[in-house]
């Protein structure tokens, strides 16, 4: 099922991918309130419902679900004063920042751009590639040829500034999912507050990205008083942007997923565990969304089944053919095929399945992790000011 306007569902429903309102549609919206005809622009600009503007500033704040913003605006009463007027957007599946991050940025889903979870299984090469740090991947461009939204606003004309950390300027994530804009390193969030008021001095799109909360919410939960601190400062620098940007400025702000908080109870491990590790080479995705690659000559359906046994009510397990038919991944081009795993693996409730063989154990032992179907995974905000 897909996210309602106006009634929230429970935090443990299970969303998938649909036709409404979503992550993909925000960028290309955008563009057409700039008056830029995009792709899927203005179908994507009346279903969010956007004003026309001579600027606009759009912010992605990286693990700020809309049910976790929701249940914690107490330490963010700027933002909480937006969410009375918003609604709730779908994420990607795997519910992870490569995947949204690339759908956002070019306005495709993940069965299209191959961003298909934290790590993916590149099969030229038969070996896992990380999608955020780019090791062992292909170049970004071959990966992912999608044109992006910055890519189709800056052929129009229109002055692009992607306000960032240096060490993402040209990285294999940014050059996949974000090319297109000019780079402005700034390292802390008034730093890229101040830049992106720079650059709206002129008309144009300027786009910020800030990961402290999803940071904080690995490390220590996001029900913990660390995450509501990570919040406060976030909503006081976006208060201050808000009234720092010129008046016709649009400012829309989103995020790629959102966190559960995990039980180490219910953390099984591919490597150790014999049942779940049989017929399995690879795993790919990460904790709560994995890419099973099974043994050349293994029946992708028996090792499914083994796993739904195995696993019960904690999984939503299915094959590649399953899952592609189910609409997981939206369209899936041929090339993208080989990408998704034989078997594809949704986590419920608080429980992970980890990888000892290639997961280390920093990643394994996180508080807060995300990526599968639930509505707490699934569902991130759209903040509108003007």
């Amino acid at each position: 099922m897909s996210a309602r306007a106006g009634a929230l569902p429970h935090p443990d429903e299970l969303l998938t991918p649909g036709d409404g309102p979503a992550l993909r549609h925000v960028l290309p919206a955008v563009a057409a309130a700039l008056g830029v005809d995009v792709a899927g622009g203005e179908p994507g600009r009346a279903l969010l419902g956007l004003p026309a503007a001579t600027r606009a500033c759009v912010v992605l704040v990286d693990g700020l679900g809309h049910l976790n913003l929701a249940e914690r605006g107490g330490h963010a009463p700027f933002l909480r004063s937006l969410l009375a007027s918003s609604q709730p957007l779908l994420s990607t599946f795997p519910s992870t920042t490569a995947t949204a991050v690339a759908a956002f940025g070019t306005g495709c889903g993940p069965g299209r751009t191959a961003m298909l979870g934290y790590t993916v299984r590149v099969p030229e090469t038969g070996r896992l590639g990380n999608l955020v740090s780019w090791a062992d991947m292909p170049p970004a461009e071959r990966w992912q040829p999608h044109p992006t939204v910055f890519e189709q606003l800056a052929a129009a004309g229109v002055r692009v500034t992607s306000v960032g950390p240096a060490r993402f300027q040209g990285s294999g994530l940014t050059g996949a999912a974000l090319r297109g804009a000019r780079y402005a390193a700034a390292e802390s969030l008034d730093g890229r507050v101040d830049a992106v008021v720079r650059a709206l001095r002129e008309p144009g799109l300027a786009y910020l990205y800030w990961h402290d909360v999803d940071k904080t919410g690995h490390h220590h939960g996001w029900g913990s008083w660390q995450w509501g601190e990570a919040l406060a400062e976030l909503d006081a620098e976006l208060g201050r942007l808000a009234r720092s940007l010129p008046r016709d400025t649009l400012l829309v702000v989103t995020a790629d997923h959102g966190m559960v908080d995990v039980d180490p109870a219910r953390r099984r491990d591919v490597g150790t565990d014999p049942v779940l590790g049989a017929d399995v080479v690879t795993t790919g995705g990460e904790p709560r969304a994995l890419h099973l690659h099974v043994a050349d000559g293994v029946d992708p359906g028996v090792v499914a089944a083994r796993w739904r046994d195995e696993l019960g009510d904690d999984a939503v397990v299915r094959t590649r053919d399953e899952a592609v038919a189910a609409g997981w991944f939206g369209p899936v081009e041929p090339r993208v095929l080989p990408v998704v795993g034989d078997v594809v693996v949704a986590m419920t409730g608080a429980a992970t399945v980890v990888d000892s063989r290639t997961q280390t154990p920093a990643s394994m032992a996180l508080v807060g992790v995300h990526g599968s179907l639930t509505a707490r995974e699934m569902l991130v905000p759209l903040l509108v000011h003007r």
